[in-house]
Formats: structure tokens, sequence, C-alpha cells
């Protein structure tokens, strides 16, 4: 049994010949040439966090399938196991271990575990996250939100950075892919608070990482990624309305991102909202407060006034 690479949410359009299109026309565009990433990555080491679902599954996959071995690092043990084990049946190598980012000793012990069995990464892509998008109020209560948010999105990758850099730049090669938000470039909007923030944070962080380890010969491309029809999109199921890409295409930016190496990969309205954000920040903040009034929370949200404390 194969599982599904595309869990999120779907909608004709987006998924047609005309939201294809547009997807393809606003970009990042992904790597075509599956020859290019056989002969980058072939007999090399790449890390993947988020590996059991969506993005991080269809990049492990594909990965996998280039020749590397393969590290998938998330919280669904079963779920981990079950890929590599379709992909060792596919001819590719691949290793799951258990990985919770909350978790200081399991990130600890993530990062032990892979350098003690491999020696080395090659390649390391942060793709795990959280998003949220809930209005504050329904946030007094739930401490959860911030740890849920900040651990996924800031923290946990932040030190499992510290703990497997210090090879890379020994050694003077790596990569490292961070899968960040197109939204850090918007204007700031009201209800994505916790998400964009924690997202920003290990953004800066990491752009200041890089400039630091890229004479040492590790490189970086922060990836602003638009919208993705994948279970973490799921909640905010207008999100599928939007001109954007699948897991596997998604996979194929991933793999030009480890091939070409490029700083940033971005949707061409992404640079436009950064300087329109700057400029303009006063009345966009206006008028977004104004629109505030009017957009709904997700059903996940509004369950926690309903008193479903596992909402997210």
């Amino acid at each position: 049994m194969t599982t599904s690479l595309d869990t999120g949410p779907t909608n004709r359009l987006a998924a047609g010949p005309l939201g294809r299109g547009i997807a393809w026309l606003i970009g990042p565009r992904g790597l075509r040439n599956p020859d290019r990433l056989r002969r980058e990555v072939d007999g090399k080491i790449a890390v993947v966090t988020g590996a059991s679902y969506g993005l991080g599954e269809a990049t492990a996959r594909m990965l996998a399938a280039a020749g590397a071995t393969v590290v998938l690092g998330a919280r669904s043990a079963d779920q981990l196991d079950l890929i590599v084990a379709e992909i060792k049946e596919a001819g590719g190598s691949a290793v799951a271990i258990p990985l919770d980012l909350a978790s200081e000793d399991s990130v600890n012990s993530f990062a032990g575990q892979v350098l003690t069995q491999f020696g080395r990464v090659d390649y390391l892509v942060h793709n795990a996250g959280k998003s949220l998008r809930r209005s504050i109020h329904l946030s007094y209560d739930r401490p959860k939100d911030l740890a849920a948010t900040t651990a996924a999105n800031y923290i946990g990758p932040m030190r499992l950075t510290l703990a497997l850099l210090p090879g890379m730049r020994e050694r003077g090669s790596g990569h490292i892919v961070n899968v960040s938000t197109v939204g850090v470039l918007f204007p700031v909007a009201p209800k994505w608070g916790f998400y964009l923030s924690s997202k920003a944070a290990f953004d800066i962080w990491m752009r200041a990482v890089g400039m630091e380890a890229r004479p040492d010969g590790v490189t970086l491309t922060t990836l602003y990624a638009g919208a993705m029809f994948t279970r973490m999109s799921a909640p905010s199921g207008w999100i599928s309305a939007l001109p954007g890409h699948s897991a596997r295409e998604a996979g194929y930016i991933i793999a030009r991102a480890v091939v070409r190496k490029p700083r940033t990969l971005t949707p061409a309205y992404g640079r436009p909202s950064a300087v329109l954000a700057a400029l303009l920040q006063n009345p966009l903040e206006i008028g977004a407060g104004l629109l505030y009034r009017f957009l709904g929370d997700t059903r996940a949200s509004l369950a926690v006034i309903k008193g479903d404390g596992n909402a997210a």
C-alpha cells in the first residue's frame, strides 16, 4: 500500500489546468531534471523533518529515489516506518528516527543517532512546522498555542541546527533548506500572530547563521512557500481556492533548492509584498484590522470555545 502525498484540501480551480498554470507563472518553479538531482545527492546523507506526511514525505521519497540515504524525522513513528518500508521496497535507502521538536531530549537524541549512525549530514531540510490561525481571545487560556508554535517553528529547529551544523562546518560542506512561509513577507495579519512570529524568528536566525556558515562551505536556501495543499493547510480551507502546489510539486521545489542552492525561493508576489508592507505599514494594518471583524475562525479554533481542549 502506498500512502498519499497530497492529503490536504483540493479545489477544482487550483488543481485544474488554469490553477496549475497560474502557479507555474507565479513560482517558485521546481527542478524537472531527475538526473541533476541524482548527480547531486547520490550517496549523500539527507535529514528531513516533518517527514511523515505532505511535503516532508514527498521530499524524503524524492531524495531517496535519487540515491540519497534519507533520515526521516517526525513524531508519527508508525507512519515513518511505513514510508521507510516503501522506500526500501522501491530500492531506496532510508531510516526513521522519532523526533519531537518540542522536546530538547528528543532533538538531542535524534541528532546523536544520526551522527552516530552516519557520521555526517550533507543536507538538512527544515520542513516540520505548526500552523495556527486563531483569534487571540481564543488563546488566552491556551498556553499550548504559544508552546506548540514556538517549539515546532523556532526553538526545535534551532536546537537541531546547533547540533548538526558544527559537523558541516568542520567538513566544509553541507546545505540547509528552511521551508518558511511567504506570509512572513506580507503585512502583519490578525489571527496569525503565533504562527508568523515564530516562523519569522527562525527565518531571521537561520539567515544570520547562514551568513556565518557560508564562508565555511555550508549554504542555505530559504523557501518562502506560497499556498500548498497539505494536511497543515487543511484547517484554512480557503487556501485550497488559491493557485498553489501539491506536496509532490513542492517537493520538486525542494529538489531545486538542493541542486542549485539559491539563497531564496519565493513566489513572484513575495518581494513586492515585503516592500509594500514596509512602505504602507500603517494603512495596511488599519485595513487589516477592519477586515478582521468580518473574518471567522477555523472549525478547530471554534472547537476550543465548545470545550474541546485538544483542538488545534
